[in-house]
């Protein structure tokens, strides 16, 4: 019996797997970290060791409130920078008080500090860029998720942690970036209160998913934050733990094909996220609903969640398109007639 049910899976496998790549860009299409058409020169120029473009990218998003688009520039900015950051240096030289600027190198100093085996000084360290930061553009929510990770990383308790949030939450109520680095604190707090306790050191991942449940119900409709429930489910798969409903990781990963459904497909904004409910629905065996974020992606594989579960994100991401179409594929009766193909722009 079990050596017929294997033939029959192979067979299942052979004829559906092939038509289940419609709506998929071949592997040598698949973008990492696609910069869109407004970073991708200003990384160009960076690369030159140039900084004049990235300096009018970051005034731009602040003169116009931008805070989600300033984020995610800064975020890439300050990523090149560890590796390249003449141009950074060259910008610090010419115009040390410039709020963008700032905004840089509190970025770069806590990414730096957090991926250093001298993490703690190098930190502390930080605290008076961050300080900079947020003088420099009163509005600007950006440096208060800066300042969120910056505590994450020291271990700051929780009465310091929500002055930081009500900062941010002041300036930007619905802020991407401050939600999910709120949720990333609690989640390490969680984790450090439950590894002093007796039986056990894992989390319990109640207080995030109560966190990213209300933020996701209280946010303006196509906001990212409504799923900030599936970076929840995300952390309790990765970190282990606790006990979580199965309806409760359902729902988070409902919501997230909800807003999913908001984008067109290909939409390189949504992309992380996409990437991130493909991952969760994965670990729940919700094979036809990933297979359809898979299409819905298109060719903007992202880093985040896969460089968690691989040295090679990109190979990841081309490997698991493969097993979740295989998956799939198994799934349908072999006499199943084929489904049509996807129209173009459909």
């Amino acid at each position: 019996m079990d050596l017929l049910r294997a033939l029959v899976r192979t067979a299942r496998m052979a004829r559906h797997t092939s038509r289940l790549a419609a709506g998929l860009p071949a592997d040598d299409e698949v973008l990492l970290d696609a910069p869109d058409e407004r970073l991708g020169p200003v990384l160009v120029a960076a690369g030159r060791g140039e900084y004049a473009a990235a300096a009018k990218l970051l005034a731009t998003t602040r003169e116009a409130a931008e805070w989600e688009n300033r984020d995610r520039y800064a975020l890439r900015l300050a990523a090149f920078a560890q590796a390249r950051d003449a141009w950074l240096r060259a910008w610090e030289s010419t115009a040390p008080h410039d709020p963008d600027m700032l905004l840089l190198k509190a970025e770069l100093a806590v990414a730096r500090g957090s991926r250093s085996p001298a993490r703690v000084e190098l930190l502390r360290e930080a605290g008076p860029l961050i300080a900079a930061a947020t003088e420099g553009e009163p509005r600007d929510p950006v440096p208060w998720r800066i300042a969120l990770d910056h505590a994450r990383g020291t271990g700051l308790g929780h009465t310091g942690f929500e002055r930081l949030w009500a900062e941010a939450v002041r300036r930007s109520p619905h802020h991407y970036g401050c939600h999910v680095s709120a949720l990333r604190y609690l989640a390490a707090a969680c984790c450090a209160r439950w590894a002093d306790t007796p039986h056990t050191s894992r989390c319990s991942h109640r207080e995030c998913f109560d966190f990213a449940e209300r933020a996701a119900e209280d946010a303006l409709p196509g906001s990212l934050v409504r799923a900030l429930p599936v970076r929840a489910a995300f952390a309790y798969f990765t970190e282990g733990g606790g006990t979580v409903p199965r309806a409760r990781l359902d729902a988070a990963a409902d919501g997230a094909i909800a807003l999913s459904a908001e984008y067109a497909p290909g939409d390189p904004w949504p992309a992380e996220v996409r990437n991130l409910l493909t991952y969760v629905l994965v670990r729940l065996e919700r094979w036809p609903d990933a297979l359809a974020q898979l299409r819905m992606i298109g060719p903007y594989a992202t880093s985040f969640p896969w460089d968690h579960v691989s040295d090679d994100p990109l190979g990841q991401f081309l490997q698991l398109r493969d097993g979740v179409r295989l998956e799939v594929a198994c799934s349908i009766p072999l006499r199943a007639r084929p489904e049509r193909s996807p129209r173009a722009g459909g």
